[in-house]
């Protein structure tokens, strides 16, 4: 099933913010998705002009961010509305395993911080985790001969 993409083209918001100089303040904000301020934009001419001429530099911008909420839009509705995709939850992983990788990637030796980084846990977690392994056996704790820094040294 193929399906067309809509995107916000920013020459065309371009050609609407020019559309000003007529009078027609903020129709390239209300291409872009933002209604409020188009409003805000039509009814003030555009802000007092100030604000019509600041968009000329944020153009890009808005219609970047409403590309990507179209984006989104898109790939929401498709996950949702056909029925040969199924979303499968992720199974959690065992956070020592994914530790021990981490080691293993790493010739062994880890610091907190980049345990931390391998099983994105909170620092406090990450702690008892590096725990569990001396206690088990699994690592020995050491400092690093150059640096001085606290290096937890694994059997892996």
């Amino acid at each position: 099933m193929s399906q067309k993409r809509q995107e916000v083209d920013p020459g065309i918001a371009y050609i609407l913010w020019a559309c000003g100089f007529l009078g027609f303040f903020g129709i390239h904000r209300f291409y872009t998705g933002k209604i409020t301020s188009g409003l805000l934009y039509f009814f003030t001419l555009g802000f007092f002009g100030i604000g019509q001429f600041v968009d000329l530099f944020l153009i890009p911008g808005m219609t970047k961010e409403r590309n990507l909420y179209l984006l989104y839009e898109a790939t929401v509705k498709s996950h949702t509305e056909s029925p040969q995709v199924t979303l499968v939850k992720k199974e959690e992983s065992d956070p020592m395993l994914t530790l021990l990788k981490a080691a293993a990637a790493h010739n062994n030796v880890l610091s907190i911080g980049q345990a931390m980084l391998a099983t994105e846990l909170p620092i406090e977690k990450v702690e008892g985790l590096l725990n569990t392994a001396l206690k088990q056996g699994l690592a020995h704790i050491d400092n690093d001969e150059k640096t001085g820094a606290v290096r937890y040294y694994f059997d892996v």
